[in-house]
């Protein structure tokens, strides 16, 4: 049965357009700042411009612990991101960092997270998928890119890269580093626990065609190789994330039929 949208709110703080909350998650929020710091309206939820950076994060890692404790965050993950100011356009500007919070709140408040995807391909036109092990708290037992996963606090897109091609294809570094960058894309959506806004930097990494990738952090279950003709007949298998990445992949190299 599909989800049935939940009413959101902007969630305004340090003077900047956040996220987006759903109202079900005020109260834990105003547990933590004290309902006078938490002004509603009817198209948004604004924390009063006094309270600083600092303050803030820790009063919404506070309320995420209580979300967790309450079973309204699942999936914790004890690693954090980086939530970053607004340019003028609406994008983030990375120059400007504000504060950290636990990987698994961002969609709670509906914070813009970072991640990377690489496709791995071979000469003879295929494309390695590989399948997310069943205990993943997002998407278990989806099909998914050759390697994926969010840029942590201090880390950088690069390294990140190197990081998961490493844990999730068992690809060494000297092999990784052969990774071509081929754009990003943004993908936003409201899911079960919150509105999911992320940036996706999207790499292409061609392998032999006798390599066969290896998983080594117990995330992934296994990788099938398919041939790019028949990527289309998986699409809907895969995360809505990963099918996006990988019909950009295809688009890229005139293959336009991949319709998901």
């Amino acid at each position: 049965m599909p989800m049935t949208p939940k009413p959101l709110r902007r969630f305004i703080a340090l003077n900047q357009a956040l996220g987006w909350m759903e109202d079900a998650s005020l109260p834990f929020l105003q547990s933590t700042l004290g309902p006078a710091a938490v002004q509603i309206s009817e198209e948004a939820i604004c924390i009063d411009a006094s309270i600083d950076a600092k303050t803030l994060e820790n009063a919404l890692e506070q309320a995420a612990i209580k979300m967790r404790d309450s079973g309204w965050i699942t999936g914790w993950r004890n690693e954090r991101y980086t939530v970053f100011a607004r340019d003028q356009a609406g994008d983030l500007d990375l120059s400007q960092p504000l504060f950290q919070l636990e990987r698994a709140a961002f969609r709670r408040f509906g914070l813009t997270s970072r991640a990377v995807h690489i496709n791995g391909y071979t000469a003879k036109a295929e494309l390695w998928i590989a399948q997310r092990a069943s205990n993943k708290a997002i998407d278990p037992n989806k099909l998914d890119n050759l390697a994926a996963g969010g840029i942590s606090a201090g880390e950088n897109i690069w390294d990140c890269v190197i990081r998961e091609l490493s844990e999730e294809a068992g690809i060494p570094a000297q092999l990784a580093s052969k990774a071509v960058s081929s754009g990003k894309l943004r993908t936003t959506r409201q899911e079960a626990d919150g509105w999911h806004d992320e940036i996706i930097y999207t790499y292409d990494l061609q392998l032999a065609d006798d390599f066969l990738p290896k998983n080594t952090d117990s995330e992934v279950a296994g990788f099938q190789r398919f041939r790019f003709e028949q990527i289309e007949a998986i699409l809907p298998r895969m995360t809505l994330d990963a099918a996006a990445v990988t019909q950009a992949f295809l688009e890229q190299r005139g293959i336009n039929n991949a319709e998901g």
